[in-house]
């Protein structure tokens, strides 16, 4: 993490005010430590969490019979010969259901089918390799076998590093930790922890999200573009994630061309955040690159797909379209009433999070944050790495506001990193409104209001539970309603009684290869 500089003031209130002389300060700045207590109880959550999902998956399995038994068939692959299968792993091979199925047979044979190219590398590349190390532990195994043991211990301990990252970045933009642990303990018994510790690519992705949206906030932002655009092979919508960089690149170039009146400085911004934002897509366009050289390429004219000779060949649209159809109100069929019905919870939480937000602060969110409240004078950038933010100027001192009683505000600064032009100075922070109803979580909330929306009109809407599951406000909506408890006393219990209910619902049909989200 980049060493800040940090400008600072200190005084009274009257001398905020005043046109006194204010002492300078220059200190290196961290973002806030969480409590250490509160990241052990964060790891021991995680970690109970994910031990009462495999009990209840291996009960399951035990208690009830399969609707579909295909499971542990396993075809040899296309090029080479079925290995031999060893009945102490039958309990392994029993648990691939549903797109695991998909995902090990990459990790085992590649990508020999084109539908197979609508699951991402990342997981397959993963338990792949890992499985040639258990392997060497447990020869006793077959090849199917190590995969699927390797998929569970990847994605299990994925969730639990991914909490902890949920943690942190909670504490830095709720500057609140009892809601932040609230909002993470959430999180470790959400809705969709099946798939978090089954062999699905959520748990990578939120790993991969969430330490890119930490790293970020905290102010790494190579690292954060790095962590988005791995993501990026675990889930399509983690290119997603390059909107918080064109949203911090909007106010950025704004900032410097009308406020700093540097033309100049803001085409640099915006170039560096059109490059950062070609990275996180880079490899999701390469996988495609990939596809269409395996699909398209060296092949006889009677062969070649249709989307082959696309003007853009994606492969990856064509696959949900075609095998799975997906597409703008394709799923508004009377007959699908029921998988509404399925993911009405998780996209009524995610409406009323977004709804709530913009009409308790109208301004900021109709605005895109470049309007607030009078007394917060302008919203500015809002991403903490940047409203913490950096300075070479040593010259130019903040004003300071007051939130709660009498505590001055030192996060209002001009700054730039050494060496970084896209963290050009932003010159105001958000002062009031901590918590969920902070500026911070504005981009957030565009976010997951773009993919509610997208799930709703565009997919298969009962994926939305696991869709959704990653974005951040959710639990912070959640947290915050029941920090309320006069005002939303039932609420609390009906979020609650939500997650669990799903988890073990889940835990049932999901193992059992029956239809759930």
């Amino acid at each position: 993490m980049e060493t800040l500089t940090r400008v600072g003031s200190q005084g009274s209130l009257a001398q905020i005010g005043s046109s006194a002389s204010k002492m300078v300060e220059t200190t290196s700045y961290h973002p806030p430590a969480p409590p250490h207590h509160h990241q052990l109880l964060v790891l021991k959550s995680a970690t109970y969490s994910r031990l009462l999902l495999l009990t209840l998956i291996i009960l399951c399995r035990t208690l009830f019979s399969p609707y579909d038994t295909s499971a542990p068939l396993n075809p040899p692959c296309l090029s080479s010969p079925n290995t031999t299968s060893s009945p102490l792993a039958s309990s392994l091979r029993n648990a691939v259901v549903w797109d695991s199925v998909y995902f090990v047979r990459i990790a085992q044979c590649g990508y020999e089918y084109e539908q197979s190219f609508a699951f991402l590398p990342l997981l397959p590349l993963s338990i792949s390799f890992s499985s040639r190390v258990f392997s060497i532990f447990l020869p006793f195994l077959d090849q199917p076998s190590l995969l699927a043991l390797s998929a569970y211990v990847i994605n299990n301990l994925a969730f639990v590093l991914a909490a902890l990252y949920f943690y942190k970045l909670s504490v830095i933009i709720l500057d609140d930790p009892q809601i932040a642990l609230r909002a993470t303990i959430l999180f470790c018994f959400n809705p969709a922890s099946i798939f978090y510790s089954s062999i699905y690519s959520e748990s990578l992705y939120a790993l991969l999200s969430l330490g890119g949206l930490y790293h970020f906030v905290s102010g790494g932002n190579n690292l954060a573009v790095l962590f988005f655009a791995i993501s990026g092979c675990a889930r399509s919508n983690g290119v997603l994630n390059a909107g918080y960089l064109c949203f911090q690149t909007m106010h950025r170039a704004y900032h410097a061309a009308f406020h700093k009146k540097r033309v100049t400085l803001a085409l640099q911004i915006v170039i560096i955040g059109a490059f950062r934002s070609a990275c996180i897509f880079a490899p999701f366009v390469a996988f495609q690159a990939y596809g269409y050289y395996n699909m398209c390429i060296g092949r006889f004219p009677d062969e070649i797909r249709p989307w082959c000779k696309a003007r853009i060949p994606l492969l990856y649209n064509y696959i949900q379209s075609h095998y799975w159809g997906v597409g703008f109100l394709k799923y508004f069929q009377l007959k699908q009433l029921p998988n509404f019905l399925l993911a009405s919870p998780i996209l009524s939480l995610a409406l009323c999070s977004v709804v709530h937000y913009a009409k308790s602060r109208p301004k900021n969110f109709f605005s895109l944050g470049f309007q607030t409240n009078v007394e917060e004078k302008s919203c500015g950038v809002v991403f903490l790495s940047d409203d913490l933010s950096r300075s070479e100027e040593s010259g130019n001192v903040e004003k300071s506001s007051v939130r709660g009683e009498e505590r001055v505000n030192l996060r209002r600064r001009k700054n730039v990193i050494k060496g970084d032009i896209a963290n050009a100075p932003i010159e105001s922070e958000p002062a009031a409104r901590p918590g969920y109803l902070s500026a911070s979580v504005l981009p957030f909330v565009l976010h997951l209001g773009f993919m509610a929306g997208t799930a709703f009109f565009v997919m298969h809407v009962q994926v939305a539970t696991r869709f959704l599951s990653a974005s951040p406000p959710l639990y912070w909506f959640a947290s915050y309603i029941m920090a309320y408890p006069a005002k939303h006393f039932r609420w609390g219990y009906i979020i609650w009684a939500y997650s669990l209910a799903y988890i073990f619902l889940g835990s049932l049909l999901f193992s059992n290869f029956y239809p759930f989200t």
